[in-house]
């Protein structure tokens, strides 16, 4: 990418954390638990300034923590946006422990950064029931990413031989654990510098909630801009998620992105002579000053030069600086290949588990009992395994060798589902593990290797490796009920998995892998085969939900949609060779209408359609076309994503977002974007009902992708058993004719001698 960029000007004074208020530690209260919630809440009566809930889930942990031990730590996690500074935090500690402590030489101590708070004492009155504490921490101590640990001291007994593994050492830290914190805003400099802040900011673990200022009628060539741009910050966002509330004016009290042309600018967005492709950053002025709120403009002259703007801060943020920056010129690039999305592992070759981690400390652990070893691993979800039914997974490890045999194993599993339980050998007896190896110059001696075929089946888009060591204590010395803590164990980080072998086909529509990787979209990771279709005169919500289906499709992907193509209903004809997006309200829901009878379901206002099928064709809707439909009439809203082959090209896909009203449409982004419902979507029809998710098989299947003739022919004929049996007469009598010919060759060549 070759970006010329002017930077024009720049203002504003850094803001100064020093300011904040301090707070000295106060004892720890008994009170009720703190509720934990996902938004930004204003508490009355407090500080100036916003407070917020995070419960345990929300700073790293999930469900119980269970501490074991005479000397265990929990660590929790809060992190502080750039634009803010803490002036109040508590932790409300909801704990339980073990009544068999010795409790004047037991207590829990917390602590931030190292720098430790306040103990509390374990009493022995509390013990065995949940107890509650709140704990004022000092603002001063927090930085941008902070630690918090609650470690457990405890004892059972004053011997000194005391085993630090006894079943009598537990507490455990209750989910209904939360911290309430207090945060001022700080006005940022208007600098392009510090893109993507204050608009997306990594510290923050919430979604990504940045409204887009579009003036009104917007044409398509300006929505297509704007969708380069969430797209990217969708990017970005990740796992947090993110969502683009349109408006036509800057919205007061939040941080904004607003995109203008000389003769259609936003309402209260005034930027006088437009020289080229902009990128320029300023106070929102919906906001006061001192608020800290920006606006991030991009402009243009014409169409071509406000996608040249939106072009250059998706790709070339990294080079600008100053609050304006005026384009001269953006390379796009190569074009991509197929399944190269940056999300995706390469499948083309054996993958190396040091490809899935960020740091190989990942791979280790220590202690007897560690938790697992877990490896996140994502895949185009069309994989195919024809000629073979699992994967080979080939695992080395090493770890802190047992003296004797005994119960030290390593558990391997895949989406939480056991593969291989392997016992881990004892050290050799020849006296080698009294020298020193080091690594890359001796192997050690305690290492394994295994080879462990993968289900086929149990692979999907996103999976999860989990490998659990548990090594049996080792009790040496005079104390011989004493472990001696110096268990260690890792995955090695040349182990591997090949789905080389595996071919891109898959039957379709499928909606679980729209919901869970964007599929058959994210095909192409900068969309250059996807045109999102929208009304041909697009409502606030209409837009919204165009351009946060486009933030989703970058954060399955990992990269911008600069190639993607947006076109209104009028005009889908001129884009029938993409896989299409369809946003199925206004015209774009006529269109449906247009297409008619094969769709699984049709939603108008007042009147659904929906495909029917008996419940023996569900199982085998390859075979089987719908027994008939059902025309409804309804009083109530209705929101559904629907999959079928596009009426107008074989072999492309269409995903419409079909709801009885542009309101209805936040339902379907709610489902997408909740964790908990994403897994309902399947099918070729999922209807959202609220908080309901219902996946349907109801339409026709095609296939995509590509297979080689002689597997293609074999998959075919093993759809029929006739045909199976008849291809083994075939191949049995072309054999036995095959080898009666070579016979007889052969005995005519002695004869001939």
């Amino acid at each position: 990418m070759a970006l010329a960029a002017n930077a024009l000007a720049s203002a504003n004074q850094n803001g100064d954390k020093s300011g904040a208020v301090s707070k000295a530690p106060a004892p720890a209260t008994t009170s009720a638990p703190a509720q934990a919630g996902n938004d930004l809440v204003v508490t009355p009566g407090a500080a100036p300034g916003e407070t917020r809930e995070l419960s345990l889930s929300q700073m790293g942990a999930y469900g119980v923590i269970r501490l074991r031990g005479t000397d265990s730590n929990a660590a929790l996690n809060v992190s502080v946006r750039n634009d803010e500074v803490v002036t109040a935090a508590k932790l409300t500690l909801v704990y339980s422990y073990s009544p068999a402590l010795i409790f004047e030489l037991s207590h829990l101590k917390v602590s931030i950064n190292g720098e430790t708070i306040t103990t509390l004492p374990l009493e022995k009155a509390l013990a065995g029931q949940p107890v509650t504490k709140v704990i004022d921490f000092d603002p001063r101590l927090f930085t941008d990413f902070n630690r918090i640990s609650v470690q457990m001291i405890a004892h059972y007994t004053l011997d000194h031989c005391e085993d630090p593994y006894h079943s009598s050492l537990w507490a455990e830290i209750s989910p209904n654990t939360a911290m309430s914190l207090t945060t001022s805003r700080i006005s940022l400099p208007s600098n392009l510098a510090l893109l993507p802040a204050p608009f997306f900011d990594s510290r923050d673990n919430r979604r990504v909630t940045v409204p887009f200022v579009l003036p009104a009628h917007a044409d398509p060539s300006t929505l297509r801009a704007a969708g380069v741009v969430s797209s990217w910050l969708g990017a970005l966002a990740q796992w947090r998620g993110a969502r683009f509330p349109v408006s036509p004016t800057p919205p007061a009290g939040t941080h904004a992105i607003a995109f203008a042309l000389p003769n259609a600018q936003p309402a209260g967005v005034n930027l006088g002579e437009i020289k080229g492709p902009t990128v320029m950053v300023m106070a929102n002025p919906a906001s006061p000053p001192e608020s800290g709120f920006k606006l991030l403009v991009i402009a243009g002259r014409d169409a071509k030069e406000l996608q040249l703007a939106a072009n250059a801060l998706v790709l070339g943020q990294a080079g600008m600086a100053g609050d304006t920056a005026i384009v001269k010129t953006v390379d796009m690039g190569p074009e991509r290949q197929p399944y190269d999305a940056p999300n995706w592992q390469p499948v083309n070759r054996p993958l190396l588990f040091k490809e899935l981690v960020a740091d190989p400390q990942q791979l280790q652990v220590s202690g007897f009992n560690p938790l697992p070893i877990r490896v996140d691993m994502r895949l185009p979800p069309d994989l195919f395994a024809w000629a073979r039914h699992s994967v080979p997974l080939d695992v080395h490890y090493r770890y802190t060798a047992p003296s004797i045999v005994n119960d030290s194993i390593l558990n391997v599993g895949i989406n939480n589902q056991l593969l291989r339980s392997v016992r881990l050998r004892p050290a050799n007896p020849s006296g080698v593990e009294r020298q020193f190896n080091v690594p890359l110059l001796s192997g050690a001696e305690a290492r394994g290797e295994e080879e462990v075929r993968v289900p086929a089946l149990q692979i999907g888009g996103n999976n999860q490796f989990q490998f659990e060591f548990h090594l049996d204590s080792q009790k040496t010395g005079l104390c011989v009920a004493t472990a001696s803590d110096s268990a260690r164990a890792s995955i090695d980080p040349e182990s591997s998995i090949d789905f080389s072998q595996f071919v891109h086909y898959t039957a379709m529509p499928n909606l679980a892998f729209f919901a869970n990787s964007g599929f058959p979209f994210t095909r192409m990771a900068d969309l250059a085969d996807t045109a999102v279709v929208v009304p041909d005169a697009p409502d606030a919500k209409e837009l919204e939900a165009t351009l946060t289906m486009l933030g989703q499709l970058g954060r399955w992907s990992g990269l911008p949609a600069l190639r993607v193509t947006l076109v209104p209903a009028s005009a889908v004809d001129t884009v029938h060779d993409r896989d299409l997006l369809v946003i199925g309200t206004g015209s774009s829901g006529q269109l449906l209408t247009t297409w008619g009878q094969g769709l699984p379901m049709l939603i108008e206002r007042s009147r659904n359609e929906l495909a029917l099928r008996d419940q023996a064709s569900v199982s085998s809707r390859a075979m089987n076309a719908p027994t008939g439909r059902a025309a409804l009439i309804v009083n109530g809203p209705t929101a559904a994503f629907v999959g079928f082959e596009s009426p107008l090209a074989r072999g492309r896909s269409v995903v419409a977002l079909a709801a009885s009203s542009s309101d209805q449409l936040d339902r379907l982004l709610d489902a997408l974007g909740d964790d908990t419902r994403v897994s309902e979507i399947r099918g070729d029809l999922t209807v959202v009902r609220g908080k309901i998710v219902t996946g349907l098989s109801v339409g026709d299947t095609y296939f995509v992708g590509h297979l080689p003739w002689y597997a293609w022919l074999w998959i075919h004929i093993s759809r029929y058993p006739a045909l199976m049996a008849l291809s083994g007469v075939l191949a049995g009598l072309f054999v036995a004719l095959t080898v009666f010919w070579a016979l007889g060759r052969i005995a005519a060549r002695r004869l001939d001698r």
